[in-house]
């Protein structure tokens, strides 16, 4: 934790941000660009159908608006800090003023465009935790300079005493401050992982569809062109099939990999030296620096999706409280990376192991029974198994290919292995200081909730649930996904589970 000489530092650094003060005057090279793109369809527009008038110089007034647009925001937005609150004054017909609490303060996030960084420029979105979508109730300066940004997000994040919600935690199980400094750094054989991640999926995708009609008068050419093309679009479905899943998956890995690097390249991950904090900074083009003040942190998510965990790799978020769905992805951690790395990290992050026991990302978990098991073999084999016979039946009756009967008979072996993979990764824990919970196949994650951010419980359970004597049981906290699922464990399990979590919070209702 910070001196109390520390402190004072940065009570006067932000005294001096006491007025009101406009942002850098470098952001007029930066509005006026932005406006001028937002506005591009528009002005492109504006002189097609000038274009017949020669020397009508109103046409011009479509680059004129965008541009004053953006000095008018420069002059029209302003913000100040006072001892106790940060104001942000701005709007150009309806005017706002808003106004969060420095000890509401949850993340400082600095982003620089190529734009920003030729100029030495920053956008600071400070994260306030008032939960809501609207992005009008965001504090974002845009644009500051850079060593200002960074000057102000110090200042920020430890200008405050350390919350009072993490003072249970601490108390109960004293926790020595983690050594200052770089935590870990992006390796580049980790683009090895890129691939395996749904995101190049998702790229490609969307490349694929945007351009499909580009593509089809291509083919379309191509086929009219010459015979050998003529030849390779009449190749059989046995080859043809292969060859274009082939090259999906070539152009898959390769969005991936140029994905990987723009989003992750140079990341970084440290502590301040004041122990306040964790820094992350990444990005190729446009560099992202985020700021997790450590009293606001509440776990961490190993995320292991199928592709990433049959490679031996995963990668990390933080659990912070008052962070909205939009900032989620802004607490990652450490990128698709190998697990070995992941956990390592996480431990450290979270000041764990502690002596004689495994840390919370490591702990051995408790399986929840026959009938949880039985449960996840009856949802994966019913499906698969009644999908070849109806596709048999389609085949017999309205004279169908036979080749997806074949298909549809590598169904119920794949829902067997699903149905064994889903149940070895269902479990949960609880540690000293940390309520730990694991589930799914396609999407697993591990959990490390912790317990003193626990702020309620449901408890849910379907008819089909009802039967096999089991329940969901929810964790409600005011960080990160606000609900953590303990999925398909015994009645009574999960309510010895809730009340040695979190002691009191449920013995009332108990006989």
């Amino acid at each position: 934790m910070s001196e109390p000489g520390e402190q004072a530092i940065g009570q006067r650094e932000l005294a001096r941000d006491a007025d009101w003060r406009h942002l850098d005057a470098r952001m007029l090279l930066v509005h006026p660009v932005n406006e001028l793109v937002r506005f591009l369809p528009l002005i492109v527009g504006v002189f097609l159908l000038g274009s017949s008038s020669e020397g009508d110089p109103w046409h011009y007034l479509g680059v004129a608006i965008p541009i004053a647009l953006g000095l008018w925001r420069f002059a029209s937005t302003s913000f100040r800090i006072t001892g106790s609150q940060i104001e942000l004054r701005r709007g150009l017909l309806g005017r706002s003023v808003l106004t969060a609490p420095l000890d509401r303060v949850r993340t400082v996030e600095l982003t620089a465009s190529p734009i920003h960084r030729v100029l030495g420029l920053a956008k600071v979105e400070i994260g306030t935790g008032s939960g809501t979508r609207n992005g009008d109730n965001r504090l974002v300066l845009d644009s500051l300079g850079a060593a200002e940004g960074r000057r102000l997000r110090a200042d920020l994040l430890h200008s405050a005493p350390p919350s009072a919600a993490a003072a249970p935690a601490t108390a109960a199980v004293p926790v020595a401050p983690a050594e200052a400094g770089v935590i870990m750094r992006l390796d580049p054989a980790w683009l090895r992982y890129a691939p395996l991640t749904t995101s190049g999926l998702v790229i490609a995708l969307a490349a694929l569809g945007g351009s499909s009609q580009f593509l089809g008068d291509l083919i379309d050419r191509a086929a009219n062109a010459s015979s050998v093309d003529e030849q390779v679009g009449a190749l059989p479905l046995a080859v043809s099939v292969p060859a274009g899943v082939v090259v999906f998956l070539a152009v898959t890995s390769v969005l991936a990999i140029a994905g990987y690097v723009l989003t992750n390249w140079g990341f970084t991950l440290s502590r301040d030296a004041s122990g306040r904090s964790f820094h992350v900074r990444r990005g190729l083009l446009t560099t992202r620096e985020t700021s997790i003040d450590v009293d606001r942190l509440r776990g961490l998510e190993v995320h292991e999706p199928l592709g990433l965990r049959l490679a031996g790799g995963g990668r990390l978020t933080a659990v912070v409280t008052g962070l909205g769905r939009r900032s989620e992805g802004s607490t990652a951690l450490v990128p698709p990376a190998p697990r070995a790395v992941v956990i390592g990290v996480g431990e450290q992050v979270l000041g764990e192991p502690r002596p004689g026991a495994p840390g919370p990302l490591a702990v051995g978990l408790v399986s929840h029974g026959p009938a949880a098991r039985r449960r996840r073999y009856l949802r994966a084999l019913v499906p698969t198994s009644l999908l070849p016979v109806a596709l048999a039946a389609l085949w017999l009756a309205a004279g169908w290919p036979w080749w997806p009967v074949v298909v549809a008979l590598l169904a119920p072996p794949a829902g067997l292995w699903l149905a064994h993979d889903r149940y070895a990764g269902l479990g949960h824990a609880l540690t000293g200081r940390y309520l730990v919970v694991r589930s799914g196949s396609f999407r697993g994650r591990r959990d490390a909730l912790q317990r003193s951010g626990i702020i309620g419980w449901n408890i849910q359970q379907t008819w089909f649930q009802r039967r096999a004597g089991l329940v969901t049981l929810s964790a409600t906290t005011a960080a990160g996904k606000q609900v953590y699922h303990v999925f398909d464990v015994p009645e009574q399990t999960a309510i010895a589970l809730a009340d040695a979590a979190v002691p009191g919070l449920v013995g009332q209702f108990l006989e």
